[in-house]
């Protein structure tokens, strides 16, 4: 009888862990940050299909992320004397770099000039040195157990949830800049719009590493 009532309540808390880990994963993952301003950005200057290696090398480079966060492999490396200033330089260069990109891009239909669209390598480069990434994974992490007193399954399980929420998410910001491409064949409109995307991606870097 005693056993039969526990279950119920063990189950409930996982339930709960699940739920709440949901909310958290959705707010984090989902929120205007570098990764998915810069594939609205990519969406409404290249279309959605032109979108879909950029926002395959952020998943993977995501899914990088996690595990190394999960392994302790950040902390350790973070804790080298020097480290830390040297990566976050590196970090913001890359970041002003793709948001020069953004904002000086041409208009759609502009055939004096080459468009190439982000590649699979820049969306991963982008996952790895995303800070906001590290700080959302290691507070998801920290923050909630999917499965009690099994370490290595409780992280399979955040991993994995937290990979389809990625995926949801990214395809979401990069459907809705998808929408916003016939803008980008007024030449106007479009420097209108690049460069607001990418003051927005240098605020969203500067909060980032704040």
């Amino acid at each position: 009888m005693f056993k039969t009532d526990e279950r119920p309540r063990g189950h409930i808390g996982t339930m709960d862990g699940l739920s709440g880990f949901l909310l958290a994963a959705l707010a984090l993952a989902g929120s205007p940050g570098p990764a998915t301003l810069s594939l609205t950005a990519t969406g409404a200057a290249f279309g959605a299909g032109r979108g879909i290696a950029y926002l395959a090398g952020i998943v993977v480079g995501m899914v990088a992320v996690m595990a190394a966060v999960a392994a302790g492999l950040v902390g350790l490396l973070m804790a080298v004397p020097g480290v830390t200033p040297v990566v976050t330089v590196l970090a913001a260069a890359y970041f002003l770099f793709l948001a020069w990109r953004i904002a000086t891009a041409p208009p759609l239909g502009d055939d004096h000039t080459p468009r190439r669209a982000p590649t699979f390598v820049a969306g991963l480069a982008l996952s790895l040195v995303n800070p906001k990434g590290y700080a959302a994974m290691a507070a998801l992490y920290s923050g909630f157990v999917l499965v009690p007193d099994r370490m290595g399954a409780d992280v399979a399980a955040k991993m994995a949830v937290l990979t389809l929420i990625i995926v949801a998410v990214n395809v979401g910001w990069l459907l809705a800049g998808a929408g916003l491409t016939r803008f980008f064949r007024d030449p106007r409109s479009n420097r209108l719009i690049n460069i607001a995307f990418a003051v927005l991606l240098v605020a969203s870097v500067a909060l980032a590493f704040l």
